[in-house]
């Protein structure tokens, strides 16, 4: 139960951002679906980046995946986002990632 908890916090909590204060959840997911699609698919499913999905992603941590967001991934196309992304929002796009990245919703 507590760890539902925490989940649901993490989930509906503001995420801080690197240099500018608050940024919503959907505002990541809309960065996620946005700027990472570019690369790994609109649908994250792959591209010129490697498929995100929940299957291909299985076996990999939170915590290393956090890592390659934030510090890019040596001699691929896979750039460092720190300086746009804190930590927490990294681990939040890491465990959504593992979960099955949600979609972004319509206005």
């Amino acid at each position: 139960m507590r760890a539902a908890l925490v989940l649901l916090s993490l989930l509906f909590s503001p995420l801080v951002s690197a240099s500018e204060g608050a940024v919503s959840a959907s505002d990541t997911i809309r960065l996620v679906r946005q700027d990472c699609g570019s690369c790994h698919g609109m649908s994250l499913q792959g591209g010129l980046g490697t498929p995100l999905t929940r299957e291909a992603l299985a076996g990999q941590s939170a915590e290393a995946l956090a890592v390659i967001i934030l510090h890019g991934k040596h001699g691929t196309a896979m750039p460092p986002w720190k300086s746009l992304l804190s930590a927490t929002q990294a681990q939040w796009i890491a465990e959504r990632l593992l979960e099955g990245f949600p979609e972004e919703k319509q206005p």
